[in-house]
Parts: C-alpha cells; sequence; structure tokens
C-alpha cells in the first residue's frame, strides 16, 4: 500500500517515529495489504483466469490494498505514526502485491514474462539495499519512486480487468506498461546512488568522533 536529499543522513537519535505505538491506523493497513495478497492472488487464478466475475473480484482487491498505500503513509505524517517497522513494512507490502500481480499476470499468458522479471528484481533488490543501510538510517521514498508505484498500479490494473480485447486497450495497456518500466528502472539506479551516499556520509561522520 517527503523527499529527502540524497546526501542526508536520518539520524538514530530518538524522534517522532521511534515514539510512535507500534500498533496504530497507518500499520494495520499496511498489516491489511499484505493479508489481502493472497486473497488477491486465488481471485486473480481463479477459473484459469477467464472468469470475468473473478477477475473483477481481484482487480477489486488490488484497488483496495492499493488505495491502503496511499492512506497508510498520509495517516503516519498527519497524526505523528511514523514508525521504523512502518518505513520497513509498507515498501514491502507494496512489493508484494505488485509482485503477485505481476507473477499472476505472466502465470496467465498475460503479461511478458521478462517485464515481471525485471521489475521485480528491481523491486526485491531495492529491499536488500534498504536493510543493507538500515543502520545508517532508513531511505524515504522520492519523488519519482512514488510516481513509479502510481503508473505500475495503474498499468496492472488495465491488465487486471476483463476488458474487451481491441488495439486502444493493448496500446494504452502497453504504454503504462513501458512507462512503468522505465520508471522502475531509472529509480532503481537512483536509489543504489542515495544508499551509497548514505552509508559514505555515515562512514565519514564515524572518522570524525
Amino acid at each position: 500500500m517527503s523527499a529527502v536529499p540524497a546526501e542526508e543522513h536520518v539520524p538514530a537519535v530518538p524522534g517522532p517515529e521511534n515514539t510512535a505505538p507500534l500498533l496504530n491506523i497507518a500499520n494495520v493497513l499496511t498489516g491489511l495489504r499484505l493479508v489481502l495478497v493472497p486473497f488477491f492472488l486465488v481471485a486473480l487464478l481463479a477459473e484459469g483466469g477467464h472468469d470475468t466475475t473473478w477477475r473483477l473480484v481481484a482487480t477489486l482487491l488490488f484497488a483496495v490494498a492499493a488505495i491502503t498505500d496511499r492512506f497508510d503513509g498520509q495517516l503516519a505524517r498527519s497524526r505523528g505514526l511514523v514508525t521504523s517497522f512502518g518505513k520497513v513494512a509498507d515498501p514491502i507490502a507494496d512489493k508484494a502485491l505488485v509482485g503477485a500481480a505481476l507473477v499472476g499476470l505472466s502465470v496467465l499468458g498475460l503479461l511478458s514474462w521478462w517485464v515481471t522479471i525485471v521489475i521485480m528484481v528491481r523491486e526485491v533488490g531495492i529491499t536488500l539495499l534498504r536493510f543493507w543501510v538500515i543502520r545508517h538510517g532508513v531511505i524515504p521514498a522520492s519523488p519519482g519512486g512514488k510516481l513509479k508505484t502510481l503508473v505500475q498500479t495503474a498499468a496492472l490494473g488495465l491488465f487486471l480487468l476483463p476488458l474487451p480485447e481491441g488495439a486502444v486497450v493493448d496500446v494504452l495497456r502497453w504504454v503504462l506498461m513501458g512507462a512503468a518500466v522505465v520508471l522502475t528502472v531509472a529509480t532503481g539506479l537512483d536509489y543504489v546512488v542515495r544508499a551509497i551516499r548514505m552509508r559514505a556520509a555515515a562512514r565519514a561522520a564515524l572518522r570524525r568522533s
């Protein structure tokens, strides 16, 4: 389900994200997104993916999960409910949802496997990257990363909907998915650069102390 300059290190000192209770509405929404993933995948694959009703159910579950991604972050920031758990769990929940949709669509033959592989390699890689630098700070979502998520969600939604086949629908689907792939790769490279800078800044601070 705000940008910080790349060179800025998020200090590991008590702050709002450390004092907010772990069990709060924002984290509950993140957890709900994770819970919805297996139900979404079952609905998507039901009847071989050819049943219109099940495809609509899958699309609805995907939409609900995607909406929770928007609101959990807003609630966390506006109500001072930002937690370290939320910062880590939120992107994991996002990747679980996107990954389930990509794999499910590829299994059904509706999406090329190379698209799924490219996007999932980036998403898993960035998750591991976040853990690699987590003791130095948390890499926040960038504006490009948020745009990537929005375009990915829109593209996957079009592939999930049981729309009538036609040139216009096919072109729109692939234009959006192509944009999603480009943004996925570009923002992935940006996160790598930011992570390297964060570690370098942390090491420089240690040498000065």
